[in-house]
């Protein structure tokens, strides 16, 4: 099954460095955060990827194609004018970086890689967000449910204080947060059958939007809810909190 991975967008939120390559290119631990992702499918048996490309998308085809000089020793002898690569850990990976436009939408970008997903079933995530979700148990789960689409639910942490608060504006109890009041959220790590192509119109359509509203009402979207750890990194706040926990050893993503 091939994995596809949205790593088109500006990403604005955190431009402190995506001014100088794409979200998906900044680093967690000196890797991409998306090498964080390819990883964790790979070590479920998912090594074939297609990345779904366009602002600086330069920058992700020169890493792949460069990738033993990223992550390996190398000799140059520049009298003979060669090069030796040295204890080089090649990944089991083919990997298709396709252009899909500086201003395309999510469902656009989908819908021009359709000609490389033959008409199969596949996986799809973003490429700014890491998990531990159980990624068999996700698909066991939407091979059961039948359904057009499957999509990954998460809590989203609230983040302040929460209060209960009249009509009136009188504030009858404050209090910490807890998980529960959390929102549930997509959190990408989705699964699809080919069928999302009749809901995938051109680079206008937003897979967030028109698409999973129609699939919603039409009772062919499912939810898988995951409880464990899942995060983007759309705030530099955010990508020093993948950086603790990598460094920590500790990373729940981490199972290579």
């Amino acid at each position: 099954m091939k994995v596809v991975i949205l790593a088109g967008g500006l990403g604005t939120r955190i431009s402190e460095e995506s001014h100088l390559k794409p979200k998906p290119m900044i680093e967690v631990g000196e890797m991409p955060i998306l090498w964080h992702i390819m990883k964790y499918y790979s070590s479920y048996g998912l090594n074939e990827f297609i990345i779904l490309a366009g602002y600086k998308q330069y920058v992700i085809k020169e890493y792949f194609a460069n990738y033993f000089l990223h992550n390996a020793d190398i000799t140059f002898d520049m009298g003979r004018n060669t090069m030796e690569v040295h204890n080089s850990e090649a990944e089991d990976w083919k990997v298709t970086v396709v252009d899909t436009g500086l201003h395309t939408m999510t469902g656009g970008r989908i819908k021009r890689v359709e000609k490389y997903l033959h008409d199969e079933p596949f996986m799809l995530t973003y490429g700014d967000g890491v998990s531990d979700v159980n990624l068999q148990e996700l698909l066991d789960f939407h091979k059961k449910k039948g359904k057009v689409a499957t999509i990954t639910m998460v809590n989203l942490t609230q983040q302040k204080g929460v209060l209960d608060v009249d009509q009136e504006g009188i504030i009858h109890s404050f209090r910490e947060k807890e998980e529960k009041d959390g929102a549930v959220i997509n959190g990408g790590f989705m699964v699809l059958e080919p069928e999302i192509f009749r809901y995938l119109q051109d680079d206008r359509t937003i897979l967030e939007q028109s698409t999973m509203q129609a699939l919603a009402s039409e009772g062919k979207l499912a939810g898988y809810y995951h409880p464990g750890f899942w995060q983007c990194m759309d705030t530099q706040r955010e990508k020093k909190l993948l950086e603790e926990l990598w460094a920590s050893g500790k990373a729940p993503w981490k199972r290579w």
